[in-house]
């Protein structure tokens, strides 16, 4: 990690840290206390608590960074948005497509109760891991054997979910690099398939799983399509930290889960064709640089993310100052010691944090031949 960037990153890095470390410990607190007597209010405590730190995050993408979203949807389909329980289907085109879900989600007033399913490894990240697993994230470890039940578990549990709740699930199975794309071309030819030129091959059994366990309760599904514009640096948390802005088109199809065919092999290529759509949209955005078959939405920048982070500055930073002054941390070589190895330690686990969204560091998802395996994610995040 370069100095430059260091000296903007250890500092941030600290206050989503402590910050985050409180809000882990009220859910957990509320998790052992508050969930075995009543999981509804645990859930409506859960979702106002895991934003004071997903706002954070919001927050970077709006007001550091200054990434301008575009959103194009028809206007039904974008009023609805926060307003029902949704089954989302992203391409999984950037670093950074789980906070702009996030972002979507907060704008949509239904951040605190957005889900995604995700790998095993992430559940495992300090704090915003952690805010995950009390907020009920699918975590998969990329073997059906093992996930079948994980995921069917899961999404009964959603069931009685008091909010609007959106789950993302990024049927890719890992995130988008020409490498990636290579080897899904090569085995689309093997096979007969359709050739992908922007997206990867969905693996379809989580969502046919999805739309099982899901149909009674869940109404819509929305087909996300994520873009990048020609003009345009692809967004990475590296970038955001730098405060480097970047541009995303976002494009919202909502699809009615009624409509969906009732076999699973009928559902499962009804995800397949859904992804060749999606790819020939890519492609006109790609030759327009827009998405020009839907209208262009405004989702604002709202206050609310840089309310919360001011509020957070002050909290820690009095609580810091106050720590210093009755402890004369600095006033010796162990306590000025203990505060370089503190830093040390933040510094490494954000370089955790941004390693961990690179694409070029991703896991492929194996694929057997001749049958796609599926792998689901996450908002990534």
């Amino acid at each position: 990690m370069a100095i430059a960037a260091a000296t903007v990153i250890v500092p941030l890095g600290i206050l989503f840290f402590i910050s985050g470390l409180v809000v882990n410990l009220i859910q957990a607190v509320c998790f052992v206390l508050i969930r075995p007597l009543s999981k509804k209010t645990y859930r409506k405590i859960n979702r106002v608590v895991a934003e004071l730190l997903w706002l954070q995050l919001v927050w970077l993408v709006d007001w550091w960074a200054g990434v301008k979203i575009n959103v194009f949807a028809d206007n039904e389909s974008f009023n609805l948005m926060g307003k029902e329980h949704a089954l989302l289907l992203p391409n999984h085109r950037s670093d950074i497509d789980w906070l702009v879900g996030w972002v979507l989600a907060q704008r949509s007033g239904c951040l605190g109760s957005s889900i995604a399913v995700m790998k095993k490894s992430s559940k495992f990240l300090p704090v915003i891991g952690w805010s995950m697993w009390f907020s009920e994230y699918l975590f998969l470890e990329r073997s059906w054997a093992k996930d079948e039940n994980t995921i069917k578990a899961g999404l009964q549990r959603l069931r009685d979910y008091p909010q609007p709740f959106w789950l993302a699930l990024f049927v890719e199975g890992t995130r988008f690099t020409q490498a990636k794309l290579v080897a899904a071309q090569e085995y689309a030819t093997s096979q007969g398939l359709p050739i992908p030129r922007n997206v990867l091959i969905p693996r379809t059994k989580g969502f046919v799983s999805a739309v099982s366990h899901m149909r009674s309760f869940v109404p819509a599904i929305y087909d996300i399509t994520v873009a990048i514009p020609k003009s345009s640096h692809s967004p990475t948390m590296l970038r955001l930290f730098k405060g480097q802005s970047s541009v995303v088109h976002v494009h919202i199809k909502r699809c009615l889960m009624k409509e969906l065919p009732e076999m699973d092999e009928a559902v499962a290529q009804w995800c397949k064709d859904l992804f060749v759509e999606k790819d020939k949209l890519l492609d006109k955005h790609r030759a327009e640089d827009t998405f020009s078959d839907q209208p262009l939405q405004d989702i604002g920048r709202p206050a609310k993310p840089l309310l919360v982070v001011c509020s957070w500055a002050c909290i820690v930073g009095y609580g810091a100052l106050k720590f210093l002054q009755r402890s004369s941390l600095l006033s010796s070589w162990r306590g000025i010691a203990l505060s370089a190895f503190i830093l040390a330690i933040v510094t490494f686990l954000m370089q955790i944090l941004i390693l961990f969204t690179q694409s070029e560091r991703s896991t492929p998802a194996k694929v057997a031949a001749g049958k796609p395996r599926m792998t689901g994610r996450v908002q990534q995040q």
